[in-house]
């Protein structure tokens, strides 16, 4: 089961198609975070401003050199340690998107531990976009009973996996994380 919907969610983005799909944290919708035009696919059907940048999720805390140009070394413990899903916006965004670029030039990244998104996120080669399966504005979906039909149909694929569990999630925690180690937190 869950290989077949790795397969089947992998051919959707890998074509530029859109997808909603469980994390370790909340219902997000993605892509290929390197395919701008997908990554505006999400950001229509959001409703969202371009200008409010959605995070990528990668697989493991040894690529973050390859999507960021510098990583504080307190980064790898942070990821480590978290006892929650924990997002770092780092600065000095490189190959992804420029449309998931802040404006500063940061780029926030989970390093998942959830298996549907680790295998493709692996199978992809590439990092995957995760931004909360809602309309902008609307409240973020605890659980897949909570998202809205506009979203469901406004997806090229929906995962076939943990529709029915009704545990409430939460969004993780963002936090900024300077070079130099100073950080803040952007949502606890």
């Amino acid at each position: 089961m869950l290989r077949d919907e790795v397969a089947k969610a992998l051919k959707i983005v890998q074509e530029g198609g859109i997808i909603l799909y469980p994390t370790d944290t909340i219902w997000g919708i993605g892509c290929d975070a390197t395919n701008t035009e997908a990554v505006k696919k999400i950001y229509q059907l959001k409703q969202r401003e371009e200008s409010k940048s959605m995070i990528i999720l990668l697989d493991n805390d040894n690529k973050l050199l390859s999507y960021v140009r510098e990583v504080p070394d307190i980064a790898y413990d942070l990821i480590e340690f978290a006892e929650n899903p924990l997002t770092l916006i780092l600065s000095g965004a490189k190959n992804i998107s420029p449309a998931l670029i802040n404006a500063d030039g940061s780029i926030g990244i989970r390093v998942v531990k959830h298996e549907l998104c680790q295998q493709l996120i692996q199978r992809l080669r590439k990092p995957l976009v995760s931004t909360s399966a809602n309309i902008s504005g609307k409240p973020s979906p605890k659980n897949f009973s909570e998202v809205s039909p506009e979203i469901i149909e406004g997806v090229d694929y929906v995962v076939d996996l943990e529709q029915h569990d009704l545990q409430q999630k939460k969004p993780s925690t963002i936090m900024k994380l300077e070079a130099d180690g100073r950080f803040s937190f952007i949502r606890k």
